[in-house]
């Protein structure tokens, strides 16, 4: 596949920059070969509405990176957003950002071996792998 779709999923109240940096790093600076559309909420949504959006987002989307950040374990979306992927098949990688290390807490659901170091090499790697996983395969 020449141009994957990578859903992104952030705690909305805290890292809706680093986000941004991610999301467009990832278009115009990075060599990761997949296409970075911003696929998240804009705003917030009712709950039974936001549910709805983003499954349909992520199954749409071919794998799913989770910005791992200091308070990203405490994001019920950020963890719901990783249990609609595992429900569609969608495989998912973590990338720490704003200061988190290997020592910070993970969200429900991810695991610290498929969590990366924000480096555009690291990322793309994590996209090849992912692209033979999952639905995927």
């Amino acid at each position: 596949m020449a141009d994957p779709r990578a859903f992104i999923s952030f705690d909305f109240d805290n890292n809706e920059d680093d986000k941004i940096l991610f999301a467009g790093q990832c278009s115009k600076k990075s060599p990761t070969p997949f296409s970075a559309q911003d696929w998240s909420s804009k705003t917030a949504l009712p709950q039974r509405t936001w549910q709805q959006v983003i499954h349909e987002k992520i199954g749409r989307c071919h794998v799913m990176f989770v910005l791992v950040s200091p308070t990203a374990h405490r994001a019920t979306g950020v963890a719901k957003e990783i249990q609609m992927a595992v429900e569609q098949d969608v495989p998912y990688y973590g990338v720490y950002v704003n200061g988190a290390d290997s020592s910070t807490p993970l969200p429900a659901g991810l695991k610290r071996s498929r969590t990366v170091v924000w480096r555009w090499s690291n990322v793309a790697e994590a996209v090849d792998s992912m692209m033979s996983e999952g639905k995927n395969a």
